[in-house]
């Protein structure tokens, strides 16, 4: 059987979306929708036969979808979350991060749980190769016991930060975390459609004493080894016996006890997205199959952002799980100095500018 899907958002990622669906055998890909009668309309030329609307809703309601995929900007979740659970959507696949913020975020969850509905997130560098490699031997315990996890992206953070988040918990088997602690600078982003201060870096205490360290943004360090700054990212493990990371834009090294190892290896969508997209299938099929991207992992991420956001609002440590939510985004707007953002690279001054 096949099942039936629509994706909300024709730019660039939606477009991805749309196209796995549309090349594995075990979906149908039966709607597409923007707001943009021109997007739509490139992207049906490229697609094939498929319906096509501008009203998510109206397009819900005649498609009668199983799985309902949204790809917008960030400020647009909850909305879209209600729609696919009143669509009879099986499972919904949208977009990092989770949510802009951890009111809303804890909404969607409290939607998503009462409706028993799945859902998935779209971190789906994981399947690259680099990733992938990287991974295998963190698990094989060639670096032996895991100390604690990085993450570096000169990416801002509404961009880039649940990225980090997710492979490095992944890379320390999703244990949870138990605190954490940030600081934040630079107001530019805080007026972006991507909402973030320009540059967040704080620790992370994991339950099992792994700790997390993360660098997202204009003062985040140079990856000499990966050539372009929006790919600058730099994600990885530091063991008793070694380390092991990847570039998301340049393949990955390790040193262990055996020597140093490297191999290539950079983002691909047309890679990374077919797994992805492959394992909604199997959770679908198989309820005790959950897909590695699931929205539980993806929500305790989020979280962790939130408390790093917090503990730049409030200072000091943040408990986590978070005991409530609210809107960390406002409390950043009257928290962060009105100073200019002190950047790392000069091919971002452009980007930070403001």
């Amino acid at each position: 059987m096949a099942y039936r899907v629509i994706v909300v958002g024709m730019g660039k990622r939606g477009l991805h979306h749309a196209a796995a669906f549309a090349a594995n055998p075990r979906f149908e890909l039966a709607g597409i929708c923007s707001r943009d009668p021109q997007r739509l309309a490139a992207a049906a030329s490229k697609l094939g036969t498929v319906k096509t609307s501008t009203d998510p809703s109206e397009l819900a309601s005649e498609v009668k979808p199983e799985v309902f995929c949204f790809c917008t900007p960030p400020g647009v979740r909850l909305p879209l979350i209600e729609l696919g659970i009143r669509s009879g959507a099986k499972l919904i696949a949208f977009e990092k991060p989770v949510a802009m913020t951890s009111s809303e975020g804890l909404a969607i969850k409290q939607a998503l749980d009462a409706a028993g509905v799945k859902a998935v997130v779209s971190h789906q560098h994981r399947y690259g190769e680099h990733y992938q490699r990287v991974k295998e031997i963190i698990a094989s315990g060639a670096i032996g016991q895991v100390r604690s996890v990085y993450g570096t992206s000169t990416g801002w953070a509404a961009h880039m930060l649940s990225h980090l988040v997710e492979y490095t918990s992944w890379f320390n088997d999703y244990v949870p975390a138990e605190w954490a602690m940030a600081q934040a600078a630079g107001r530019g982003k805080l007026s972006d459609g991507h909402t973030s201060p320009d540059y967040v870096a704080g620790v992370v205490h994991f339950r099992n004493g792994v700790r997390g360290i993360y660098d997202c943004g204009a003062g985040a360090p140079d990856v000499p080894e990966v050539p372009y700054w929006w790919r600058k990212v730099r994600i990885g493990a530091q063991g008793t016996d070694g380390f092991a990371e990847v570039y998301t834009g340049s393949g990955w090294r390790a040193v262990t006890p055996d020597g140093v190892q490297s191999g290539p290896g950079g983002m691909n969508y047309e890679h990374d997205m077919p797994p992805y997209v492959e394992e909604m299938a199997d959770w679908l099929d198989d309820g005790n199959k959950p897909h590695p991207l699931r929205f539980e992992r993806a929500f305790h991420g989020l979280e962790i952002m939130s408390a790093m956001y917090r503990s730049a609002i409030e200072g000091g440590q943040i408990a986590l799980p978070l005991a409530r939510g609210i809107d960390e985004l406002d409390g950043l707007r009257g928290r962060v100095p009105a100073r200019k953002v002190l950047m790392t690279l000069a091919d971002t001054a452009k980007e930070y500018s403001e």
